[in-house]
């Protein structure tokens, strides 16, 4: 197909590098022989940059979406994930799995995503009523391009290559403590196999409609990745401890890749004002930041 937009355009840019997400997209759409036609956009978004919340793959698959519309034609929907994926690890330089681009495109209300990395399968969980979200953005702004990701997924390839596996998902956490490993790299595997367990005890949960034993999965998960593999901040931290020492507080975790950002709370609705108000006038006299609280629902994806 002819190429509306090409000439070696879009390249990665070094300042406005927000920008690079929908780039990408039209970069790899491109290089994929979709002929797409010169256009502007405008982004608003209600999504707060820099915590923790998927905005970088919500951009990406709305930008892909906005495309798809302008040019006439229709991907299949986990190829969409795969192309907007793919813009964030080779145009971005972010070596991030297929969860966000995923939640992105078959996000469904009141359910939650299960997506199986391996078959690239997903199915949608119905949520338990009577609940909602919470997310807390610490104020510590989330930043994933620095390395420090692209650092831990590789200590678990190697935590992998230790164990003559594929992938830490065919291990189990009973297996890493039995094996001889570096320290740091059992840590760091030891939080995927527990999160592998975790996600799978949950969805188990979450059909019993148990929201109170997931929300204890929650407060397991963050403690992984507070000691395991290290992507908390004392101020991620600090809110899930006042978080488990607040009433109508079911569970409570850091959320996305970590290194600042928010959490996200398992609540009961009834008692959205006054945890709100504890998470607030606690967290700033504790740590001496502001935080901007979202109650929230399960929505359904970009379209």
């Amino acid at each position: 197909m002819r190429h509306d937009l090409d000439f070696g355009w879009p390249q990665r840019l070094t300042s406005n590098q927000w920008a690079n997400y929908p780039l990408g997209v039209v970069r790899v759409l491109l290089d994929e022989g979709w002929s797409i036609p010169g256009f502007n956009a405008t982004i608003s978004s209600t999504v707060p940059a820099g915590a923790g919340l998927s905005s970088s793959a919500a951009l990406e698959v709305a930008t892909c979406i906005l495309i798809e519309k302008l040019a006439g034609f229709a991907l299949d929907p986990m190829n969409r994930a795969r192309l907007c994926r793919k813009a964030e690890n080779e145009f971005v330089g972010v070596n991030c799995g297929l969860l966000d681009q995923a939640s992105s495109v078959f996000g469904k209300e009141g359910h939650a995503i299960f997506l199986d990395c391996r078959t690239e399968t997903v199915s949608n969980i119905l949520f338990p009523s009577g609940v909602a979200l919470l997310i807390t953005n610490s104020g510590v702004k989330h930043e994933l391009t620095g390395g420090e990701y692209n650092e831990r997924r590789a200590q678990c390839f190697e935590a992998a290559r230790l164990l003559g596996v594929v992938a830490l998902r065919d291990a189990t956490s009973a297996q890493l403590l039995a094996a001889d490993l570096p320290a740091i790299t059992r840590r760091r595997a030891l939080h995927i196999t527990g999160e592998n367990e975790r996600v799978l005890a949950g969805i188990e949960l979450l059909r019993a409609g148990n929201a109170a034993a997931f929300g204890e999965l929650m407060f397991a998960s963050h403690e992984s990745s507070r000691v395991n593999f290290e992507n908390s901040t004392p101020e991620l931290d600090l809110l899930v401890e006042i978080a488990r020492d607040t009433a109508g507080v079911h569970g409570s975790r850091l959320t996305g890749g970590g290194f600042g950002g928010a959490t996200i709370s398992l609540i009961d609705p009834a008692q959205a004002d006054a945890i709100s108000a504890r998470f607030t006038s606690e967290y700033e006299k504790r740590s001496g930041h502001r935080c901007q609280i979202y109650l929230t629902t399960l929505a359904a994806g970009a379209a």
